[in-house]
C-alpha cells in the first residue's frame, strides 16, 4: 500500500537516543517534554488499492530515504503544514501476516516527532485519540513493473491493465527501485491520487493514458494529463484531416495510373478497392504501376537527344 497509519505508541526502548536523533534537526537543545513522539507505519509490501505495491528490495531502500523528511498535512507542501518529521526507520516483517498474494507481509516503520506547542495540541490529541491516524506517503521511483509481464507497465511493451485478472492472476504493479522520499501525510483517506498522492506516481506518458482509458476501473488524470491528453487528441484530429486530404489525392493518382494501364474497372468496384487499402499499400501499388512504367519506357529506347547512341539490343 502508498498508506499507513500511525502505531499506538510504546515507551522508547531508548528515550535518550531518541532525543539525540530529534536534536540532529533543532537548532536547539530540545527537552523529552517538548516533542511528541510517536510510531508510524508508512508503507508496506502488500497490493493497495490503487493496484501497486513496494518490493521488499524497494522498501529497504526507502528506509534510508525517508530519514529526515518531514509529515505534513493533505500532501500540501507549504510551511504552515509541516507538523512533524521522521527520525529512524525500520523495515520489519510482520509475524503472521501476508500480503494478498501470499508473501510474507513487510512494512516500513518510522519513528517520527511533533513539536508540541499550542498550535499542534490539537494534532496531538487527535492523534492519541486514534482520530488521526491514516497517512500517505510523496516518492518517487524508477519503474512499476507489470506482475503479468515484467515489463515496466509505462512501455508500450506491457498492454496490460492494473486490476484486472489475466487466466485467473490479477495484475498490479511492482513499484522498483525509488530515487527520492519526500514527505508523509496525514490524510482523511489514503492512496487516493486526486487528493495530491505522490507516491510511486509520475505523470503518465501518452501510451500509459490510452492504456488506462481502454480497462474497466475509473481512471483519473491529474490536470496535466487532461491537458497533455486534449491536446494529444486536437492534434490527431489534425492529422486526420492531413490525412483524409492526402489519401484523396493519392486515390485519384492510382485511378489515373491504373487507366494509364489500360485497366477499366466499374467506378464503383474500383472505389471499393482503392478504398480497402491503407495509405501504405496504396503507395506501394502506385510505386509498382510507375516502376513498371519507367522500365517500358527505357526498354523501347531512349530520348531523342541519345538516338544517336542506338539500340541494337531492339533492333529488328
Amino acid at each position: 500500500m502508498k498508506y499507513g497509519q500511525v502505531l499506538k505508541n510504546a515507551e522508547s526502548v531508548d528515550s535518550v537516543k531518541e532525543m539525540e536523533l530529534v536534536n540532529r534537526y533543532s537548532r536547539r537543545e530540545l527537552s523529552a517534554d517538548e516533542v511528541y513522539l510517536f510510531s508510524v507505519a508508512l508503507c508496506d509490501n502488500d497490493v493497495d488499492r490503487d493496484y501497486e505495491r513496494f518490493t521488499v528490495e524497494s522498501l529497504f531502500v526507502l528506509e534510508k530515504l525517508f530519514v529526515g523528511k518531514t509529515g505534513i498535512i493533505d500532501h500540501d507542501p507549504t510551511a504552515k503544514n509541516q507538523k512533524a518529521r521522521i527520525i529512524s526507520c525500520k523495515v520489519e516483517s510482520v509475524d503472521g501476516a501476508y500480503t494478498a498474494n501470499g508473501d510474507q507481509l513487510f512494512r516500513l516503520t518510522a519513528r517520527a516527532y511533533i513539536r508540541r506547542t499550542p498550535g499542534n495540541a490539537e494534532l496531538i490529541e487527535a492523534i492519541e485519540a486514534g482520530i488521526v491516524k491514516e497517512v500517505s506517503v510523496g516518492c518517487s521511483v524508477g519503474h512499476t513493473i507489470c506482475s503479468i509481464c515484467r515489463s515496466d507497465m509505462h512501455s508500450p511493451q506491457c498492454g496490460h491493465q492494473k486490476g484486472r485478472e489475466y487466466d485467473g492472476e490479477l495484475c498490479f504493479g511492482e513499484l522498483c527501485e525509488p530515487k527520492d522520499a519526500y514527505e508523509f501525510s496525514f490524510v482523511a483517506v489514503p492512496a487516493q491520487r486526486s487528493a495530491g498522492v505522490m507516491k510511486g506516481y509520475k505523470e503518465k506518458d501518452m501510451n500509459e493514458i490510452c492504456k488506462s482509458l481502454c480497462g474497466d476501473n475509473e481512471v483519473t488524470l491529474s490536470k496535466n494529463e487532461a491537458a497533455r491528453l486534449k491536446e494529444y487528441i486536437e492534434r490527431l484530429e489534425s492529422d486526420s484531416d492531413c490525412a483524409k486530404a492526402y489519401r484523396k489525392e493519392l486515390s485519384e493518382q492510382l485511378r489515373t495510373a491504373l487507366r494509364e494501364k489500360g485497366v477499366a474497372l466499374d467506378f464503383a468496384v474500383e472505389n471499393c478497392i482503392i478504398k480497402k487499402l491503407s495509405i501504405a499499400e496504396a503507395q506501394a501499388l502506385l510505386k509498382a504501376l510507375r516502376r513498371r512504367e519507367q522500365k517500358v519506357v527505357s526498354q523501347l529506347g531512349g530520348t531523342k537527344a541519345d538516338a544517336s547512341v542506338g539500340n541494337t539490343e531492339f533492333r529488328i
